[in-house]
């Protein structure tokens, strides 16, 4: 078994069924994940009780089969121990240090204009291999402030294990970041939003929208013929009333398909009346040439802050060694291999 799938619960509970007191899941996690320690260095437990620890759990991380790092990101392509690769990416901002996980070999969602998305997925990683690319990041680079769930994948396309893994990055006992240092994102599996209030943890939650047309998005985002943006947004708007949370749209800008004057209206339409901030992304080469870097992005932005929408360019980070967002594939060719 591997440790890192068991949140502080599920531990509890593995103690109490060995007749332990389930005190102890505390102690571990503590140790383990705050600490950065061993099973040796719990003397808080007995001989016995670690022998016994030792021979169920796994504490074993993926391993670096390449790496590439530009001085302001650094992406690992990172082995799993069925020898599946996934990529996690580090990011140095001035005021912390961030990293993004994946949560699936490769991504059913099958968006366009994300290379990702046309990867064909293999599995759902465990909530264990997620926690596991933190710690593993935070091993080979220190300190780590923030968690974007937004590598490889659909997070809510693997709920229960992205849910599991919340729980441990949370808690004060385990990872210690505390929700708002979490930041999940979906493209829009919309049954799956509304069960995100499970998640206690206060984390912050990113829609990628991309158009706030209904063909258009159907163009680029298959996920759209299945839920379309009016029930996306009345979906969105619900959790976030009740939650009282504000929301990030993520919005990529593509030249003479979404960033467009009348795209932008429709946007502005959509959102103007929500607790949203809208994150204007520039499109990021793939090997899907049909799309290009949007020339109108000032303009489409302009629109938006006419309309009083709360509109932001996100910096960019990763696209020299092709870690920036929609640019992740987890194969070695890119790493000239």
């Amino acid at each position: 078994m591997l440790f890192y799938d068991y949140t502080l619960e599920m531990l509890e509970n593995y103690f109490s069924q060995r007749g332990e007191n389930k005190a102890k899941a505390k102690i571990l996690f503590k140790t383990i994940y705050r600490n950065g320690l061993s099973l040796d260095d719990i003397t808080e437990l007995s001989e016995k009780t670690r022998k016994m620890i030792d021979g169920d759990f796994s504490f074993e991380l993926p391993s670096e089969a390449a790496l590439q790092d530009d001085g302001e990101t650094a992406k690992a392509l990172l082995k799993l121990s069925d020898g599946n690769m996934v990529e996690t990416v580090l990011m140095r901002h001035g005021y912390n240090t961030g990293v993004c996980v994946s949560t699936q070999v490769g991504c059913a969602m099958g968006c366009s204009f994300c290379q990702s998305g046309r990867l064909k997925k293999k599995r759902n990683l465990t909530a264990g291999e997620i926690v596991s690319q933190v710690i593993y990041m935070s091993k080979r680079f220190g300190d780590i402030g923030h968690i974007s769930v937004m590598g490889i994948g659909e997070p809510l396309d693997n709920f229960e294990n992205v849910k599991a893994f919340m729980e441990i990055a949370a808690s004060p006992y385990g990872l210690s970041f505390g929700g708002r240092h979490i930041t999940l994102s979906t493209c829009g599996v919309v049954p799956y939003i509304k069960r995100l209030g499970e998640i206690k943890c206060g984390f912050n939650l990113a829609v990628s929208l991309h158009s706030a047309d209904n063909e258009v998005r159907s163009e680029i985002m298959p996920v759209n013929r299945r839920w379309r943006i009016d029930e996306l947004i009345k979906t969105v708007k619900e959790y976030s009333e009740k939650n009282r949370q504000r929301i990030a749209f993520e919005y990529i800008l593509i030249d003479k398909l979404n960033d467009t004057a009348e795209q932008a209206e429709k946007l502005a339409a959509l959102v103007k009346d929500m607790n949203c901030f809208v994150n204007l992304i520039p499109y990021n080469a793939t090997d899907n040439s049909q799309y290009k870097r949007s020339e109108n992005a000032d303009a489409f932005f302009d629109i938006l802050k006419k309309h009083g929408v709360n509109a932001i360019f996100r910096r960019e980070f990763g696209g020299s060694i092709k870690a920036a967002c929609g640019q992740l594939c987890a194969e070695c060719a890119e790493y000239g291999q």
